[in-house]
């Protein structure tokens, strides 16, 4: 490449006052993935000569390559390296890159996005917070556990990883920690990115940047103002891109150039975190939604928090013994989490994008169609049915799954008597959800999950040596006499009327059989009770047995949480 002087940024103004430098939470809290093999200690050296492999490999095509080019270069295995993809996609930036509008190995990545995807690998998750409500929590995590006898032959180290007693760290926290190893590593991802000049040697003051490089750290970050979603093209926030003549070739800049400008963006959004925290600790300014901490003005759920922020990210805090339902007019909003819920039934009958669950217990809770990533942590005796692409599912205990997922089900942690089943529930919009994100009835792999290491390297936990390597334990099938259909109820006819009238997920013949023939029994017994001729001191003790056995239903199965629903009515 022959040196070009780039274009002097005075001429190109900086991007309005109310955009600022945001990180992407996707590829921090959906693209991390634990395995040993694609996290380097010298990741700077392995990556630039692993780039540079990729780049001149013979079945590299427009600088995209397919994940048998991965498995190979990497000695990983195809499963895995199809996982790279499959999770790449999923947070990718660019809704018109190919690898998230094809299945991911058929489009191929970009090596330029997959090097900055194996860079991240070494981020560290912040550790969750004890919670600041004992009583609280006392109330609905019970005493005594079935996992209380497995807990106390952990050692001190795998205990305190275990205790899912835990807060999620505000999103503050996050955004704050997500930057400064932004901040930190900067230099290492930029020059992953750059190329040197032609005729130069190759050192950091020779390196450049094209505008195309450039916009792969649009995988990492963002520009925008409240309300935006970051689809403005990243090179026109930047002085040196913006604004030039789209019918002249476009110079690259000096990479310390790039550097300088995101690091002074950097350092401004976490002094905007940081004086904003500072104003809420102190009682003064204004309290935004995206603090995530405006109390619901509901009677009935004083202690529940929901928020939905300008970024488009909704949080859902502190359910305890009620049903909960939002609907598609109600959660206009594509990343949602539901955080320390217990003993009740959520409903989230929309079109998400993200959804993480985490630190519920005893609970159901039925997201609707989610096209990118669900990620299900910390949580135990939870009922979860989501249709979904993907689904992660991390250090959780005695939770069962019920899926329509697309991808392979991804089992990571410490987790305990998890089981998986078919989908079984449908509401009248559930089809058209689905087709708005992309989540397909065909093929669902409920059944064939993927259980990766014990420990997750990716929190600030500092583990023994080899236990990240050691097998997490995978997911049970659900027997096919304990499957049944969860009926949502017609709480929406302000919805419209909807199109789907039945589950969209083909069962398997064994579910199929099992559930033909409970209706066959219910519909027997249905019959003998109309033709029995009964006394009528006869016909009340039946009925109050019947009333005993379903009650006793009720509490064994779950399903009386369903009721917490009429407490109100």
């Amino acid at each position: 490449m022959s040196e070009i002087t780039p274009p002097s940024p005075d001429h190109h103004p900086s991007p309005p006052p109310d955009h600022h430098l945001h990180p992407r939470r996707e590829p921090f809290e959906h693209g991390l993935i634990p395995l040993q093999k694609l996290i380097f200690t010298d990741a700077t050296q392995t990556l630039t000569s692993l780039r540079d492999k990729l780049l001149n490999h013979p079945l590299s095509n427009n600088n995209r390559i397919h994940s048998n080019v991965l498995s190979e270069t990497l000695q990983i295995s195809q499963e895995h390296a199809r996982l790279v993809f499959e999770i790449i996609a999923s947070v990718h930036h660019s809704v018109s890159d190919p690898i998230v509008n094809a299945k991911a190995d058929d489009a191929g990545v970009n090596v330029y996005d997959l090097v900055i995807f194996l860079y991240i690998q070494s981020y560290k998750r912040l550790l969750p917070r004890g919670h600041k409500d004992s009583p609280a929590i006392a109330d609905v995590w019970p005493s005594n556990s079935a996992f209380d006898g497995f807990l106390s032959a952990l050692t001190p180290l795998q205990l305190a990883r275990s205790n899912v007693r835990r807060s999620m760290p505000s999103h503050a926290d996050e955004e704050a920690h997500q930057l400064s190893y932004l901040h930190k590593h900067l230099g290492n991802l930029i020059s992953l990115l750059a190329e040197p000049v032609e005729g130069k040697p190759e050192a950091e003051d020779s390196l450049v940047l094209t505008m195309e490089n450039f916009e792969h750290l649009s995988f990492l970050i963002y520009f925008g103002e409240k309300g935006s979603s970051g689809s403005i093209p990243l090179s026109q926030n930047a002085p040196f891109f913006a604004n030039l003549d789209p019918d002249m070739p476009t110079a690259p800049v000096p990479a310390s150039q790039v550097h300088d400008w995101i690091e002074q963006n950097i350092n401004s959004a976490l002094q905007r975190i940081s004086e904003r925290v500072a104003a809420k600790e102190n009682g003064s300014g204004p309290t935004s939604a995206s603090d995530h901490d405006a109390l619901m003005a509901d009677d009935a759920a004083k202690t529940v928090k929901h928020s939905i922020s300008s970024k488009g990210f909704s949080h859902i805090e502190g359910i305890s013994k009620q049903s909960y339902v939002k609907q598609a007019s109600e959660l206009k909003t594509s990343f949602v989490k539901i955080v320390n819920c217990h003993e009740s039934v959520i409903y989230l009958l929309a079109p998400l994008n993200y959804a993480t669950v985490y630190g519920c217990s005893d609970a159901t809770i039925v997201l609707g169609a989610v096209g990118k990533a669900v990620r299900i942590e910390h949580c135990e005796r939870v009922h979860v049915i989501s249709a979904a692409k993907r689904i992660c599912i991390t250090n959780c205990r005695e939770c069962v799954f019920y899926l329509g997922v697309n991808q392979q089900p991804l089992i990571v942690g410490d987790n305990h008597k998890l089981q998986v089943a078919p989908y079984n529930t449908f509401y009248p919009q559930l089809e058209e959800h689905m087709k708005q994100v992309g989540v397909e009835a065909s093929p669902n792999r409920w059944d064939e999950p993927i259980a990766l290491g014990l420990v997750d390297p990716h929190d600030l936990v500092s583990h023994p040596a080899g236990v990240s390597d050691c097998q997490t334990e995978s997911a049970a099938h659900l027997e096919p006499d304990q499957f049944t259909n969860f009926l949502i109820p017609n709480w929406f006819q302000d919805e419209g009327c909807g199109s789907t009238k039945a589950n969209p997920f083909p069962l398997p013949g064994v579910y199929m059989s099992s559930q033909q023939k409970n209706d066959k029994n219910l519909a027997e017994v249905k019959q003998i009770l109309k033709e029995t001729q009964l006394e009528d001191n006869r016909k009340r003790e039946l009925l109050t047995a019947l009333h005993v056995y379903f009650k006793d239903w009720l509490y064994a199965s779950g399903n009386v949480r369903q009721l917490y629903c009429l407490q109100g009515e």
